[in-house]
């Protein structure tokens, strides 16, 4: 199987150990109606760090099987709200120290 890689949002993380659950949603048309349907898939993949939280994005590629359900691992976190929040504030001090 050829490497594959999904860009998708972590929706549940902390239950299992090293373990987060990935949502990857892709929209299809429909080949009657012509409507936009959006589909989505929930894949385990490993964190080794445990460093992932909910509503990261994150690119996942697949791997050797790691457990019964697992077979994606980690490739990189492209955005997180609680890094965005943190340098949100940290540009607002900046700012306020200038002034």
């Amino acid at each position: 199987m050829p490497p594959a890689t999904f860009t998708g949002v972590v929706t549940k993380c902390g239950v299992m150990n090293k373990t987060v659950t990935v949502t990857v949603s892709r929209m299809i048309t429909h080949k009657k109606t012509g409507k936009e349907l959006l589909r989505t898939k929930k894949f385990l993949t490993h964190d080794e760090a445990n460093t992932l939280r909910v509503d990261d994005h994150v690119l996942i590629r697949n791997c050797r099987p790691l457990s019964a359900r697992k077979r994606f691992t980690l490739e990189r976190l492209i955005k997180s709200p609680e890094t965005e929040r943190d340098e949100a504030h940290r540009r607002q001090a900046e700012q306020a120290q200038l002034q």
